[in-house]
């Protein structure tokens, strides 16, 4: 099992991105996790890193419950922006939510790989990571 070089972190919960950035590290399994506090601020910086795949991550764990632009809404360009994207990218749903709605839409849309309800333990990142 091969480390990742680049993980995103969208979320704005200051403790659980601590906590799950903590736990993603001790795993050795992602050689950078990047943060981002709402998707406008990942979609902006996914846009500008589009035409270099050394920036771009292998996996995105996203919150669905963020201001500015929330995970429903970054979903929705990063579809759009996705065929200029040159690299493979995993998306995940990262959420407390554990509504049957959120759930059934998560599944709906082919560019998320799965729904993970919170927290990211090293025993689920080790899984994610072992399904690339």
């Amino acid at each position: 099992m091969r480390p990742v070089k680049n993980l995103f972190l969208v979320d704005d919960d200051e403790i659980y991105v601590f906590l799950t950035k903590r736990t993603i590290e001790e795993t050795n399994l992602a050689d950078q996790v990047k943060i981002f506090r709402n998707g406008k601020e990942a979609i902006d910086f996914l846009e500008g890193a589009a035409d270099n795949i050394e920036l771009l991550p292998e996996i995105i764990f996203l919150d669905i419950t963020m201001p500015i632009l929330d995970g429903w809404g970054f979903i929705e360009e990063y579809i759009s922006l996705k065929p200029r994207l040159g690299k493979k990218i995993t998306l995940y749903i990262v959420s407390t939510s554990v509504s049957p709605a959120d759930i059934q839409r998560a599944k709906e849309i082919s560019v998320v790989s799965d729904f993970i309800i919170k927290p990211v333990t090293k025993e689920k990142f080790i899984d994610v990571i072992k399904k690339l």
